[in-house]
């Protein structure tokens, strides 16, 4: 998630840089003067942080719409039951393991190409390494190609390293929200 997260950064970077040297350019055709160009650049980044600032307010409605302090009031079945109705949505086929004995997995998540063992943790304080474990001993057991781990809060710095080197897909509060507003 991480490389990811910077290799998306370092696009937007060189984007908006590039953005910048377009907007000179066409400042500076249409002017022919350094004056010209320096107006034309202004107005571009006075426009594109007022765009932006936009878009900030616009996220934290969005946020306001996903439910997630409803979501951060359910038990742990009914977190369980929500992500299987999430996943249905987003067009899994959703399997609910038993509630207890369930080998480190809470719902089964399957698609054309792969099977997810998919463990559910709604936790108020930070998830730690057990649920990466947990989720890693279901794998063998459910026939699974991939391992989920999805929160409504975050993940420890124990519990990442220990996903990454086990390429264990880890879902923190951030990502849920994303997920539940796409699927509206």
């Amino acid at each position: 998630m991480a490389k990811r997260t910077k290799r998306k950064n370092k696009f937007r970077k060189t984007l908006f840089r590039l953005l910048l040297i377009c907007v000179a350019c066409i400042g500076w055709y249409y002017t022919k003067s350094l004056k010209g160009t320096l107006i034309t650049l202004g107005v571009f980044l006075l426009t594109f942080f007022l765009i932006k600032i936009w878009w900030k307010t616009r996220r934290v409605l969005r946020l306001r719409k996903a439910g997630i302090k409803q979501i951060d009031e359910m038990s742990g079945e009914e977190f369980e039951e929500y992500l299987g109705m999430l996943f249905k949505k987003r067009g899994f086929k959703v399997a609910y393991t038993k509630s207890s004995g369930d080998y480190g997995a809470d719902l089964i998540l399957q698609d054309r190409e792969s099977t997810i063992a998919v463990q559910a943790k709604r936790y108020s304080g930070t998830v730690g390494v057990k649920a990466v474990q947990e989720v890693i001993g279901a794998l063998k057991m459910y026939d699974a190609t991939e391992a989920w781990v999805i929160t409504n809060s975050y993940f420890t710095k124990q519990a990442q390293k220990l996903a990454e080197s086990n390429d264990v897909y880890l879902i923190d509060r951030d990502e849920l929200i994303e997920i539940i507003l796409d699927s509206k």
